[in-house]
């Protein structure tokens, strides 16, 4: 382990270098506007509908290609989006980066519900933790599983079910099924795979989850949600994914490192690396929870969310499902079913006695900070977005599109699909590549049929 620290180290401090110069050259960049800043104004940018406008999410992608940490580099990005927004004015930039950016988007009611349920869908995911439900449901499942195969695809199906959060996701079907599949000899780099491969394709398909309120945020106009769900079928990367994870367990097709991993836990050795460590680890929830505990939350959830979708569809105003799906405010929709579901599993837990009121409270500024992380990434690329389209980015790509060949559009697919995976592999975040990415991608394809 630590000759692979020192092998990695020039390139850390290459790349720290590298970000470090960025850096120097984005203050220098600053001083013109403290030395002439004295307009407040914010007139029609000078550079409006030019190349300059897409220099900002330009720099949030290059940053975070370097730095490999997202927050800063969005907010250097809006930083240097005001900057040109203004005219390289101090008071001006100040005025861009808080009046058009981060106040403006805060000020959405859209938005707004957008962060209410990712809040309150924290604070549920904090109650059932705190439950012990997922350590009944691993009992229960424990007792009808027997062979390598069924325990596999038990944690394939767990994965799928529990569609509401990735981070959830992972937390829940790891602690559920890592008793399971060692008792069956699955190797825990097997689970892992399992686990992670379910997570994200799973939440990203489904329209009842924190990852599809965070693309529909993303996307401008009301019609966010309609389209999230328009694009599932077209979700390629998710969908296969399943079908490999299924193909790879019923074929018993391991191959590479993997079926090395497999190979020594069917011996008995689940690490095969030796470092058995992870072995004692334990979540620190002792509790004898139930089945129910993890279950009627998620029923709650899913329920209620949908309900209140509709309702902002007009269903009960006579219009049909499909019509108030299509009509949905989704924004204001999952927030108050999120809300009514919240209370629904408060009081459930509490006459239960699953947990005490003060167990409850305690849940709640917990399940916010797990959100944290999520609505920084969301403000900040709301942000930054406001201010490209200041900027005139939307009105330059489309002049741009209207010019370009034929056969250049037909490739731009493929060169946003390289750039998101160069991105999202360089940041280790899906939801800041959707941030920097789908801004952009909106404006470049908006209008088209194609």
């Amino acid at each position: 382990m630590n000759s692979g620290n020192n092998t990695c180290t020039p390139d850390i401090f290459r790349n720290k270098k590298i970000y470090m110069l960025c850096l120097a050259l984005f203050v220098v960049f600053m001083c013109p506007m403290i030395v002439y800043g004295a307009e407040s104004e914010l007139p029609k940018p000078a550079l409006y509908a030019t190349f300059w406008s897409l220099i900002p999410p330009i720099v949030a992608i290059v940053l975070a290609l370097i730095s490999k940490e997202v927050y800063s580099s969005l907010a250097i990005g809006l930083i240097f989006g005001g900057m040109l927004a203004s005219g390289f004015s101090f008071e001006g930039t100040m005025k861009a980066v808080f009046e058009r950016g981060i106040v403006s988007v805060l000020s959405s009611s859209y938005n707004v519900g957008i962060l209410i349920f990712l809040v309150i869908l924290g604070m549920i995911v904090a109650l059932m933790n705190k439950t012990g439900g997922s350590d009944a449901f691993g009992r229960w499942a424990s007792k009808r599983i027997k062979t390598r195969v069924g325990a596999q695809l038990t944690a394939i199906l767990v994965g799928c079910l529990i569609f509401i959060d990735d981070y959830f996701n992972c937390l829940t079907v790891g602690s559920v099924m890592r008793p399971i599949t060692d008792k069956h000899q699955v190797s825990r780099a097997k689970l892992a795979y399992l686990i992670d491969a379910t997570a994200a394709p799973v939440c990203i398909i489904s329209p009842i989850s924190s990852w599809a309120a965070a693309v529909t945020g993303f996307v401008d106009g009301e019609d966010g949600f309609a389209l999230f769900v328009k694009a599932i079928p077209f979700n390629y990367y998710a969908l296969l994914t399943i079908v490999m994870m299924l193909i790879i367990t019923l074929w018993k097709f391991d191959f590479g490192p993997m079926k090395v991993h497999e190979e020594n836990a069917v011996k008995g050795d689940l690490f095969t690396t030796g470092e058995e460590k992870f072995e004692e680890l334990d979540r620190g929830n002792n509790r004898d929870g139930k089945l129910i505990d993890m279950l009627f939350p998620i029923i709650s959830l899913i329920i209620c969310c949908v309900i209140g979708m509709l309702y902002t569809g007009g269903i009960f105003g006579g219009a049909s499902v499909v019509e108030a799906f299509s009509n949905c405010d989704a924004s204001v929709g999952l927030s108050m079913g999120s809300s009514i579901a919240l209370i629904i599993t408060l009081i459930f837990y509490i006459v239960r006695r699953s947990l005490k009121f003060t167990e409850c409270m305690d849940c709640l500024p917990a399940g916010f900070k797990a959100m944290v992380p999520a609505i920084l990434i969301l403000t900040f690329a709301w942000s930054l977005k406001s201010i490209t389209d200041v900027l005139g980015a939307k009105e330059f790509v489309a002049a741009m599109m209207e010019h370009s060949a034929r056969g250049m559009q037909l490739l731009l697919p493929a060169i946003i699909f390289v750039v998101a995976v160069c991105l999202a592999f360089s940041t280790g975040t899906s939801w800041g590549t959707f941030g920097i990415l789908i801004p952009i991608v909106a404006a470049v394809f908006a209008g088209k049929d194609q």
